[in-house]
């Protein structure tokens, strides 16, 4: 991270989950903060909307000057208060920013019990409605459909926690970077592999040296599967262990709870948070 600070889940998916946490008793796991990769996020819009991307663009200058982007980091990365937003329902004949998004990747976007939103990403979508004299539709679906429905119209922006790569780029186009993201590992508490690592270098010998016997976890689409499996653009070559892909990052980590994958590799934001609330 620069300069700046930088599930809907379903009610049976969030039981369990976290009921498969507690089948291996509390089981505790830790992140490695050594940084594989590095990225950006961005907000997707379509490639025709040249105007609503300027709209969007003006926005983020305007927060980030009259600190009030840093203060919806500090409500999920310091001591303030999440909002907590309440979507409304899409409506043809109402005027509407429809937000695409991909709840269970916390900080950046979360929903509650009662359906109620909140993260660095719907907060900020909340007040970019209000700066647009629009009501608010957030629609929450699987990460990798998130830029299709961007790109189709379905949705007018993306806010899912999105890295700018070139393939995405292809299909939509990004606003200006928001936040400096890097894939990290995350591994059982009690796992010393990693311990005399200094460096994301160090992390990575470990990572390459993996037989094709092994699994690594990742939340399906992300960056953290492209590291896992390659990907030119980035520069990651594949490893030779297996990924794994679930379709949050919470469920990866509990498959390595109960012993499904060796690692899960993540965006190093909602690893520490999700690691930091599946440890309870």
């Amino acid at each position: 991270m620069k300069k700046i600070l930088a599930l809907v889940l379903s009610i049976a998916l969030i039981v369990t989950c976290f009921a498969g946490c507690g089948s291996n008793g509390s089981a505790k796991v830790k992140v490695i903060d050594l940084p594989l990769s590095s990225e950006e996020y961005a907000f997707a819009v379509a490639k025709t909307d040249t105007e609503f991307l300027a709209q969007v663009n003006t926005f983020l200058k305007k927060i980030k000057d009259n600190g009030k982007f840093d203060e919806i980091c500090n409500n999920y990365f310091g001591d303030g208060q999440p909002l907590l937003i309440t979507s409304a329902a899409l409506d043809a004949n109402k005027d509407q920013l429809v937000v695409a998004t991909s709840t269970g990747f916390e900080p950046f976007e979360m929903v509650d019990e009662s359906g109620k939103y909140s993260g660095v990403d719907l907060e900020i979508a909340y007040y970019l409605a209000q700066e647009l004299g629009k009501e608010l539709v957030i629609q929450d679906m699987d990460f990798d459909a998130v830029v299709n429905s961007v790109q189709t119209g379905i949705s007018d922006i993306g806010m899912a926690g999105l890295s700018v790569t070139p393939d995405r780029q292809k299909v939509v186009t990004f606003s200006d970077s928001y936040y400096n993201a890097s894939q990290v590992v995350i591994t059982m508490a009690d796992d010393t592999t990693f311990d005399d690592c200094e460096t994301g270098d160090d992390v990575a010998a470990i990572l390459n040296a993996l037989s094709k016997d092994d699994k690594i976890g990742c939340q399906a689409g992300t960056t953290g599967e492209l590291y896992i499996k390659g990907d030119e653009d980035y520069g990651f070559t594949a490893l030779t262990a297996e990924a794994s892909p679930y379709k949050y990052v919470a469920l990866a980590i509990t498959a390595m709870q109960q012993g499904q994958v060796k690692y899960v590799i993540a965006d190093n934001g909602p690893a520490k948070a999700i690691s930091a609330k599946l440890n309870g």
